[in-house]
């Protein structure tokens, strides 16, 4: 699997088009590749209209065509951050394009800063996906800081759960990340971006995590880079910590309902 760290083009689909043509070679031995954030619009948005105006639908978007065929080219599938527009409603999207085309999409629960006002909060719950041999589920940004997601996906079977990014707060979720992959014993890729919007710098630094916890890819902070690792999937469904302990089995659902409670 791997990760593409670029800068997408605020604004400009067929550039951002053109920067990724320049780096998929590099892709051809992954079977999955994860894009960052909202690839197909940039970021950093002036006002509604701009989000709006950039976003595009599932069912007839050229970027989502491109990456198609590119999946149909290198034999691989892709996960993207989408600028999804329903309706007159915008979602911060995770997109899941194989060969056959769309395969399925996670709208973000969890909304940062000025998304709040563009954006609606998910509302297609966590879906996993089959695909080949793995479980895949899907993550945005800022969903890392929140327990529970991952947990869920974990418990729905996830072998691998995809991260497009578009991280600003420097090392957190480069820290935070190998938490939730050996809590959880689950693959992440988190594809962050590059480059500077408006007022805000994106941290680069994508990872591969292993289900143990070990980052087995770390890109720089600044530069574009692809990354392709090999893994082991049988890692992720090995979920016993010790001889008389598991990770899901050990969990005690009923001594949790206080959290259901809180406000």
């Amino acid at each position: 699997m791997a990760y593409v760290q670029f800068s997408p083009a605020l604004r400009d689909l067929h550039e951002t088009i053109s920067r990724l043509e320049a780096l998929f070679p590099a892709c051809g031995e992954a079977d999955l590749v994860v894009l960052p954030e909202l690839c197909n619009s940039g970021y950093s948005f002036c006002s509604k209209k701009e989000a709006f105006d950039s976003s595009e639908q599932i069912e007839n978007s050229q970027f989502l065509s491109f990456l198609g065929a590119r999946c149909r080219e290198y034999s691989l599938d892709i996960v993207t951050g989408f600028n999804e527009r329903s309706g007159n409603t915008l979602y911060n999207s995770a997109v899941l394009i194989g060969p056959e085309g769309y395969v399925g999409s996670y709208r973000k629960m969890h909304l940062f800063m000025n998304e709040k006002d563009y954006f609606c909060p998910g509302d297609n719950g966590l879906p996993v996906f089959q695909r080949q041999n793995a479980v895949i589920g899907l993550l945005v940004c800022y969903d890392w800081f929140f327990a529970e997601v991952w947990k869920i996906l974990a418990l729905k079977g996830a072998d691998i759960i995809c991260h497009p990014s578009n991280l600003i707060l420097p090392g957190l979720a480069q820290q935070g990340i190998p938490f939730h992959a050996v809590t959880n014993r689950v693959f992440i890729v988190t594809a962050n971006r590059i480059g500077t919007e408006g007022s805000l710098t994106f941290t680069g630094n994508s990872l591969i995590v292993d289900a143990r916890g070990e980052v087995l890819s770390h890109a720089p902070a600044a530069k574009a880079h692809v990354d392709v690792v090999s893994i082991d999937l049988e890692r992720a469904r090995d979920k016993a910590v010790t001889f008389r302990n598991h990770l899901f089995e050990d969990r005690r659902p009923q001594d949790y309902e206080e959290l259901l409670s809180m406000p």
